[in-house]
């Protein structure tokens, strides 16, 4: 059997193409072989010169691994970009300076410690439902603090020289009921300023089923995670 070395398989090939081709051709330039002839062999060089521009120049491979290092190079970056992102957003903690609560899990009785044995002067318990003295707005507890636990920041704009006391006393972090459109959705309160409310279980939150499974016609009930923290209460 001969063998056929590559330059002989390539014309082959070229050949084998050009039949199609000159078949269509012939649909649309008449039956004329001389013409035929011309315009095949103008298509086969046109088609060679496409090729061997495309496929065998050293400049058109150098543009295609141009264009591949490129795009490699972009999806990296933006790789990293992401990671750098959700690093950041997960290792960051942040405070808000204000009455409403501060974005961690160590202010504002987010404490996960465990609080046991509960102290006999915490008179509230998570759960219950409150109305603010002053401003009137009601909620549930979800946290408490034995003391104020803050900022120094947040405690010298919230407590002036002549609150200082108010610092050393139970606070608790309030869940504030949407139906009273008091602006804010959260407080971290001392006890003096709230009272419990018996029998009142519509408290309107986006994160109530978050602390809470139910209601048992005197507070609500607290899901396990939030039960293992204030098992007394």
């Amino acid at each position: 059997m001969p063998h056929i070395n590559a330059a002989a398989a390539l014309q082959i090939c070229m050949l084998l193409s050009a039949l199609p081709a000159q078949y269509f051709i012939s649909q649309w330039y008449g039956t004329d072989s001389a013409q035929r002839i011309q315009v095949t062999e103008r298509l086969i060089i046109a088609s060679w010169s496409s090729f061997t521009k495309s496929y065998l120049n050293l400049d058109a491979w150098a543009d295609r691994l141009k264009l591949w290092l490129l795009k490699t190079r972009t999806c990296l970056n933006v790789g990293l970009l992401i990671l750098h992102f959700r690093n950041w957003y997960h290792g960051e903690k942040k405070t808000k300076i204000g009455d409403n609560e501060a974005e961690t899990h160590s202010y504002f009785a987010e404490s996960t410690h465990v609080r046991s044995p509960k102290p006999e002067y915490i008179q509230f318990s998570v759960g219950q439902v409150i109305v603010h003295k002053r401003f009137g707005y009601s909620g549930v507890i979800v946290g408490w603090d034995v003391k104020a636990n803050a900022p120094e920041e947040w405690l010298q704009h919230k407590y002036p020289p002549a609150k200082q006391d108010l610092k050393d006393t139970p606070h608790y972090r309030i869940l504030i009921n949407k139906a009273n459109a008091f602006g804010k959705s959260t407080a971290y309160i001392p006890e003096e300023e709230i009272t419990i409310i018996m029998g009142l279980e519509v408290v309107h939150h986006p994160d109530m089923k978050a602390y809470f499974s139910g209601y048992d016609g005197s507070k609500y009930i607290m899901q396990p995670w939030l039960k293992k923290i204030y098992p007394h209460d």
